[in-house]
């Protein structure tokens, strides 16, 4: 992962969400590659928001990119903890 999406994590990590959502934005207009990553990263982002289908929808596109993605596990555990907790909201 290059530094500046290592600077983005950190931004996810103390709490900059709707910062560290802005940039990955920006980066994916001008990336070429890692783009599994930044989909992954931007799912994190929207998951701490407790935004489930946007982060459903990112750990999607990671994946879409890289069939071996982390965020394969990401969406699963999400799909679960929803499923399992709170059948409605998932099912919208």
């Amino acid at each position: 992962m290059d530094s500046s999406l290592e600077a983005i994590k950190e931004l996810i990590n103390q709490g900059e969400i709707e910062e560290a959502i802005e940039r990955l934005d920006s980066y994916l207009v001008t990336c070429t590659t890692d783009k599994d990553k930044v989909y992954y990263l931007k799912g994190n982002a929207y998951r701490k928001l407790g935004n489930w289908q946007q982060a459903l929808n990112c750990y999607q596109f990671a994946i879409d990119f890289n069939s071996e993605s982390v965020a394969m596990y990401a969406r699963d555990a999400i799909k679960d903890i929803l499923s399992f907790y709170n059948k409605d909201m998932y099912n919208q």
